[in-house]
């Protein structure tokens, strides 16, 4: 049995961002039939109007992939988002009696009761495995703090919705701190997208930057 953090990482380079990002403002300005003004980097301001404006069916021009590492539970609220691919373990297929059952660090602070409990979950799906139960099967006792991957692509506008919805105050603890490693990483690698959004590590959100 093993115990791990929750991770993120973004499958996109700096460099194809920028593509992207140019590709989207090549799309936005057929809207104003602007082409004309296009430059090195004048998708930098262009696209920041645009987000300020609310024209944001431009941006779903543009997508990221994101690989997470999380627990069964927040990976059923995150396949709730409809507009989305999504690719993720399956617990039909593989066989956890091989290298035991990975689980994630909730956040809060584990007992010792709680791993005992947890512990005792793997022996048994081992033992059912064992005793000819196929994974699919067993699976069927598997906990909602088991560890899953999933990669996950959204547009940016998507993006930009699941923030929101995930990383308010009245969302579980458990996606929101997924949702703000995400936005982190997106705010280096896109902060024209997303530079308006703020993570507030005092309590754990995201909010959404008043423009003056």
């Amino acid at each position: 049995m093993k115990i791990v953090k929750s991770s993120a990482s973004l499958h996109i380079t700096k460099e194809d961002a920028i593509v992207s990002l140019k590709k989207i403002e090549r799309c936005g300005r057929l809207c104003y039939k602007s082409e004309d003004r296009i430059t090195d980097d004048s998708y930098i301001k262009f696209l920041s109007g645009i987000i300020k404006r609310g024209h944001l069916s431009v941006i779903e021009h543009g997508s990221i992939t994101v690989i997470v590492t999380c627990d069964r539970g927040v990976s059923h609220e995150i396949v709730r988002h409809r507009i989305g691919s999504y690719s993720q373990e399956s617990t039909r297929y593989v066989n956890y009696s091989k290298s035991g059952i990975t689980y994630i660090q909730p956040d809060f602070k584990l007992t010792v009761d709680d791993k005992k409990i947890m512990k005792d979950v793997e022996n048994h799906y081992k033992k059912r495995i064992k005793q000819g139960l196929s994974p699919e099967r067993a699976r069927y006792f598997l906990m909602n703090g088991t560890k899953t991957e999933i990669a996950m692509t959204y547009n940016l506008r998507q993006w930009r919705h699941f923030f929101d919805m995930r990383g308010n105050k009245g969302a579980h603890p458990d996606i929101r701190l997924v949702a703000i490693m995400i936005l982190s990483a997106m705010k280096q690698t896109m902060p024209v997208i997303f530079d308006d959004l703020e993570i507030c590590y005092d309590n754990n959100t995201i909010v959404k930057r008043i423009s003056e």
